[in-house]
């Protein structure tokens, strides 16, 4: 049986507040009476060093008594992952997420973990990873990680910062939905085009969104349709394969 217990946001940030701001009571709540919660900084966003990164969650979650710990805090990182109580993967280069999982051997255990249903965040790469692959994320492969193969706790694939066309917009560059469209050309494979500030709760076979923005849902052979807040998403899992 399937425990998943996973928050997978499109982003750390919405404008105007600081970060995880948005996400506070559903962070608080989630990860309530959670204690040892491994943050893994990997995708180090802007090149910011493993400790800057860890440094900045820290400060959010000790607001809340909260501990958190960077994994390369410890002298085995599997061990501390393996006993970890929660698990929160930061944004940032999906690519360099994913590369360091595999150097480090990493990406069986969080699934594991998963599995087992102790509470998983994700903010943008740290959401991208759970899907089949990282080929929906938008970011440039500064490294090659060994496969573009990813955790696949769902399956689906996650596009964050999902962004609509503006009207009279002069742009001529191809829009997210032209990237998308291209993908399921040659993927049989369901993406999720989150919008900043919307998130997936995925509790066993349960799916729902939540925050102020539709999810836009694109399928290989159908048109994309809008869910609000509060639909139901499990009909995401029907591609799922047991064991």
């Amino acid at each position: 049986m399937n425990r998943r217990n996973l928050l997978l946001a499109s982003t750390a940030k919405v404008y105007g507040t600081p970060y995880l701001e948005y996400l506070r009571d559903d962070i608080i709540n989630f990860f309530s009476g959670t204690e040892a919660i491994i943050f893994i900084p990997f995708a180090r966003p802007g090149g910011a060093t493993f400790s800057e990164y860890t440094n900045m969650a820290k400060s959010f979650f000790k607001r809340f008594d909260m501990r958190l710990h960077g994994i390369h805090e410890s002298n085995n990182m599997k061990k501390a992952l393996s006993e970890a109580k929660g698990i929160f993967v930061g944004g940032g280069n999906t690519f360099l997420l994913l590369k360091t999982l595999y150097d480090q051997s990493l990406l069986e255990v969080i699934k594991k973990k998963i599995i087992e249903g102790i509470p998983y965040l994700g903010t943008s790469a740290g959401s991208n990873i759970l899907g089949k692959s990282i080929k929906t994320t938008n970011d440039m492969p500064i490294v090659y990680p060994p496969s573009f193969d990813a955790i696949q706790a769902v399956p689906f694939n996650i596009n964050p910062h999902y962004t609509d066309q503006h009207p009279g917009s002069k742009h001529m560059g191809e829009t997210r939905d032209t990237r998308i469209k291209e993908f399921l050309k040659y993927n049989d494979i369901t993406v999720v085009g989150l919008r900043e500030g919307s998130y997936l709760q995925v509790v066993g076979d349960k799916i729902s969104l939540g925050g102020p923005h539709k999810a836009k849902i694109f399928q290989p052979g159908s048109k994309p349709v809008e869910l609000v807040a509060n639909d139901d998403l499990s009909f995401l899992l029907k591609d799922e394969i047991s064991g």
